[in-house]
């Protein structure tokens, strides 16, 4: 059965790196749902955390291709209940008509969002959350009008001591 499962690594922080990640997944035919990278306090190194749809067995094949790649110093499969991950949104919403503005301000409350920007017309908001929370604030707010939205795909460290 496929699911949504994330994987984190650390690689190394150089030009073609992430090309070199992708074009593996893109070559065995395994679809990215999300990827965020970023250095980490060694500039020299990048933390990748991507996510994907797939059964356990392509999975361990995803893990076992990052783990050959020259540029990957550590993989790892994070275990959902014993991860923190969050996602960001921006969203610019339709708020001309008064009413949809009134809405689209109470739910960018109910998600803890930030409002960015408001023009006359619309407005940004920004939402952070699981990416499951995310979802349904969409849902939420596309009756309102979406006119754009763009999301930083899923970042995620483990609880505790647990580290990469």
């Amino acid at each position: 059965m496929q699911q949504v499962s994330t994987i984190a690594f650390i690689v190394e922080n150089k030009p073609g790196v992430l090309f070199n990640v992708s074009n593996m997944f893109r070559r065995r035919g395994f679809n990215i749902e999300s990827i965020s990278v970023g250095p980490v306090d060694d500039r020299d190194l990048a933390r990748m955390t991507v996510t994907v749809k797939a059964d356990s067995r392509i999975l361990n094949q995803i893990v076992e291709q990052l783990e050959k790649m020259v540029d990957v110093v550590k993989v790892k499969r994070l275990e959902p209940r014993r991860t923190v991950m969050r996602e960001m949104a921006l969203v610019k919403l339709n708020t001309s008509d008064p009413m949809a503005r009134e809405e689209a301000l109470r739910h960018v409350n109910n998600y803890h969002g930030l409002i960015l920007h408001i023009d006359p017309d619309n407005l940004i908001a920004e939402v952070t959350g699981e990416p499951e929370a995310i979802d349904e604030f969409i849902d939420h707010v596309r009756p309102i009008g979406i006119e754009e939205l763009s999301r930083t795909g899923v970042t995620a460290l483990e609880k505790g001591r647990l580290k990469l």
